[in-house]
């Protein structure tokens, strides 16, 4: 998978300035200096420079979150499909709805039903999102159909997972394998496939200046 710092650093400050918006937030700083990265603007960032082509995020019980802006964000610089699955409860219209407020409804493939269903028939997943508080989530982890040249699988929601696997488990065994615990929310956990030992130009910086 390509790294573009360019469509990184778009998708980055793009996803900033939503979450500004969304939350109010101030921020702005008063000296140069690196402006540490949240989990909205991280993982767009990460989507979109990785170039992913096929995206996806399994929800539990609710509807668009701030992740669902981030990667619809990302898709808008890689040019990639992003499907996003519901809980049965939740209506596609009003979702759809909520994105129009940051010109976004036009990017994600809302779909209800089984995920576990409908992932099994896709092939090269580059980017995945996975909320642990998805009851199948362990099935999905040993069915989904991940790049092997270069994705990323992030689950969310650690503290809801119980004793099951995380991704990195069940594929430790494989080369070119990294894996990562943040503390981000109730806990995330970031495996990357397809893990070069060349990561000098997958870095970029955002400053901000008065």
């Amino acid at each position: 998978m390509k790294w573009s710092p360019q469509d990184a650093m778009k998708a980055y400050l793009h996803t900033l300035q939503l979450s500004k918006i969304q939350y109010g937030q101030d921020c702005t700083l008063g000296t140069t200096k690196l402006i540490q990265p949240q989990y909205m603007e991280f993982l767009s960032a990460l989507a979109a420079g990785n170039q992913a082509k096929v995206m996806v995020q399994v929800l539990s019980n609710e509807g668009v979150n701030p992740l669902t802006i981030a990667l619809a964000v990302a898709t808008k610089y890689c040019e990639g499909r992003f499907i996003c699955f519901l809980d049965q409860q939740e209506d596609i219209e009003n979702c759809k709805a909520q994105l129009s407020c940051y010109d976004l409804e036009d990017a994600v493939e809302f779909m209800h039903g089984n995920p576990c269903e409908v992932i099994i028939k896709l092939k090269k997943i580059d980017f995945a999102v996975i909320d642990c508080k998805f009851k199948d989530h362990l099935r999905l982890l040993q069915i989904i159909d991940v790049n092997p040249r270069g994705s990323v699988v992030v689950l969310t929601n650690l503290v809801r997972k119980g004793n099951g696997a995380g991704f990195g488990e069940v594929v430790r065994e494989k080369r070119g394998v990294e894996c990562v615990t943040l503390s981000i929310g109730e806990g995330m956990e970031l495996t990357r496939i397809g893990v070069t030992c060349n990561h000098e130009n997958k870095r970029f910086h955002v400053t901000s200046e008065n």
